[in-house]
């Protein structure tokens, strides 16, 4: 038996248990259908068949997990910080002994590779563990004197929030919202994506197994014209994290509008990665080639508009291309496969137009740029070069391993050709001039910025973007500050006159 049979016979197994009952919501502690009884399929990406029925949820169904998590709230935001961190480290490690699970799980519901989602697990247990140790400390502030007053400033949980995550990589980015926030003292209702959601309900089972009282986190399913709508206008709902497109996040903001709800966006990008002659080209071709082929390129940091100093476009190009068209493009669970199949037909369709596209725009398709295979949402690893930056495929978020090469000839246009899109979210620099690599950065329109290295996440440090790519930052202390209020008592040092009216 080969290591794919072994690994989709395992898979088999973890699956079962939702093909034979569904895909449920998790809503105080039970799993319970909708309250309609409707359902729809989330669909296999390998084959196209149907892995399991998900609830469908309406309006009803998150009333009732909001009020679910108005009730928990009250206790939840007073357990002391160093009592919830008790419980999210151990969420971290029954996480770590159920990996496995959930890798499997998310591969088959998402497409992408075991070699990449093998870590998706760890990674989510890393963020609840940083988070953990971090909630002791959320509610602290800072004291200030003046000679008549002290002022104290401390940070209250906000309440309940809404949490609405992408089908990319669902588990770590759903971990990443949601430690922070039950970290803050929050209580949770969470919408994942309808193309992924079954490792939302293994995170929610495997937090109260771990000792998260019920109703502190609520998993609805659903559609986000439904569903996603009434948690976004929900009166009881303080703020909404969301993960995904930059118009959806418009249409959240409008629908939230009318309670003042707090948003925190993490939205879309077109980011560049920029190459000037001196750089180190075997590693930028290799920190390029994964940045949009790792993943399939369904994230929103991946390096999908390639700029490269026109002295070296050709010989770079032709190496990316190689590159491409030396990636094994197969099962999500064999361990060679680096770009398994993507999310859903209706995605699949979307990446295939932009091959169209970018034929009628007059790039050229220097690799890929084909569907591979009749069944499934396979698709070949491709590159565009010729092509010039006012195009479609240089200008819209493609989101699949597609990238778009384009050569400038200075450092003054590279610096135009980078920031001339609607997007700034990330942006990678290579050179080995630490001058240009200054100035680069300091003029660069993005929220995060490499030089000389693929995207290395470090927890701390602050996550976000500028312009279309959102609203917000994520890591660190910045997470805190969108779960929670800061607020300041003022308590005299010394008596002082109080201004006397009328007399």
């Amino acid at each position: 038996m080969s290591i794919l049979d072994t690994n989709i016979a395992k898979a088999d197994g973890y699956l079962a248990r939702f093909r034979e009952g569904g895909v449920m919501n998790h809503i105080d502690g039970l799993s319970t259908p909708a309250l309609s009884g409707r359902t729809l399929a989330t669909l296999s990406p390998v084959d196209g068949t149907t892995l399991a029925d998900v609830a469908n949820s309406g309006a009803e169904d998150i009333d009732r997990a909001t009020a679910a998590a108005k009730a928990a709230f009250p206790a939840w935001s007073r357990t002391p910080g160093a009592e919830r961190r008790k419980i999210l480290i151990k969420v971290a490690e029954a996480i770590e002994a159920r990996a496995e699970e959930i890798a499997f799980t998310e591969c088959m519901d998402t497409g992408q590779a075991i070699r990449f989602m093998s870590k998706a697990a760890i990674r989510g247990a890393a963020n609840f563990r940083y988070y953990a140790d971090q909630a002791p400390y959320a509610e602290d502030g800072e004291v200030t004197r003046t000679p008549t007053q002290m002022n104290t400033t401390s940070r209250r949980p906000i309440g309940p929030v809404g949490v609405i995550t992408p089908w990319n990589t669902p588990f770590m980015l759903s971990t990443w919202k949601i430690a922070p926030a039950l970290a803050a003292g929050c209580t949770v209702v969470h919408k994942p994506a309808e193309f992924s959601p079954m490792t939302a309900k293994l995170l929610v089972e495997i937090a109260e197994e771990a000792g998260l009282p019920p109703g502190v986190l609520n998993v609805v399913n659903g559609l986000g014209e439904t569903a996603g709508k009434r948690l976004t206008e929900h009166p009881d709902i303080k703020a909404i994290a969301f993960v995904g497109e930059s118009r959806t996040g418009s249409m959240i903001m409008a629908q939230g509008a009318p309670s003042l709800k707090r948003v925190h966006f993490e939205l879309g990008g077109k980011n560049p990665v920029i190459v000037f002659d001196d750089a180190d080209l075997e590693r930028a071709v290799d920190a390029a080639t994964f940045m949009i082929y790792s993943l399939n390129g369904e994230r929103c940091t991946s390096s999908s508009r390639l700029l490269v100093q026109d002295s070296i476009y050709e010989e770079f190009t032709a190496q990316v291309a190689e590159v491409a068209k030396r990636i094994k493009v197969g099962h999500p669970l064999d361990p060679n496969t680096i770009v398994g199949p993507l999310i859903h037909p209706v995605h699949e369709e979307k990446v295939l137009s932009y091959f169209d596209t970018a034929r009628d725009e007059g790039a050229t398709i220097a690799a890929g740029g084909t569907k591979l295979g009749e069944a499934g949402c396979y698709v070949a690893p491709t590159l565009f070069t010729n092509a010039t930056n006012d195009m479609a495929i240089a200008q819209e978020e493609i989101f699949g391993p597609v990238l778009t090469a384009i050569p400038f000839k200075d450092e003054a246009e590279a610096l135009s050709l980078a920031n001339d899109v609607d997007y700034g979210l990330s942006a990678y620099l290579w050179t080995s001039d630490l001058d240009r690599a200054i100035r680069m950065t300091d003029a660069l329109e993005a929220g995060m910025m490499w030089v000389n290295s693929e995207n290395i996440r470090h927890l701390p440090t602050p996550f976000g973007g500028v312009k279309s790519s959102g609203i917000g930052r994520d890591g660190g202390d910045w997470s805190f500050d969108f779960y929670m209020e800061t607020v300041n008592v003022s308590f005299p040092r010394a008596h002082h006159k109080v201004p006397k009216l009328g007399g």
